[in-house]
Order: structure tokens, then C-alpha cells, then sequence
């Protein structure tokens, strides 16, 4: 069995594009999932998480569309200090290590 994060095989090679996709579901975890959201919200969720990832790399001058390395740390920590608003700060650490696990494995 192989080791994923959001669907990402480990022992694969990994992109930012794959990284940057794995944010948008980690996002969607930490504000449905984990915190009880109304599933039958799920689409509206969606959406709406997606922008918020999309503003992170805005307000932070990282390309969504095609980032890097760089873009996707920058994010990230926009992300983070965004949701420390709103969720508990070890829900926060568990998400970001995961994502900084791939964010490893970026070269």
C-alpha cells in the first residue's frame, strides 16, 4: 500500500499543479470535514474554498495557474495565518503539515 496525501501517491513524482489541487481539498477538509459542515452544502464549499485559495496566491503575488515551488510556500502561509481566524490551531498544524509534506517532495 502507498503512502497518499489528497490523493497524491508519495512515491510518484509530484508538481505544484498536484499541490496546489491538494490545498484547494485540504482547504475543503479543515472548513467541511473536519469542522461538521453540512454536506449537502458541499458544492457552495467547494466554491467558495477555492476562491480563498485563489485570493491566498493573489494576495501573496503567486501564479494559481501555474505555480511554483515558491508560489505554493507563499500560499500556504497565507492560508495558514487566514485560518488561524476561524479554525483550531491544531486542526491548522495537521493540515499544514500535510500539504508541507508534499510541498517537500516538490523539486
Amino acid at each position: 500500500m502507498c503512502a497518499e496525501i489528497y490523493g497524491i501517491d508519495l512515491t510518484k513524482q509530484i508538481t505544484p499543479l498536484m499541490v496546489r489541487d491538494a490545498i484547494i481539498l485540504c482547504f475543503q477538509d479543515a472548513h467541511c470535514k473536519d469542522t461538521g459542515f453540512d454536506a449537502s452544502e458541499k458544492d457552495v464549499n467547494q466554491k467558495y474554498c477555492l476562491e480563498i485559495v485563489k485570493k491566498a496566491f493573489q494576495e501573496s503575488n503567486a501564479n494559481f495557474d501555474n505555480p511554483t515551488k515558491e508560489d505554493i510556500l507563499k500560499a500556504t502561509e497565507n492560508l495558514s495565518e487566514f485560518a488561524k481566524k476561524f479554525r483550531d490551531q491544531e486542526l491548522i498544524k495537521k493540515h499544514y503539515t500535510e500539504i508541507e509534506n508534499l510541498i517537500q517532495k516538490l523539486k
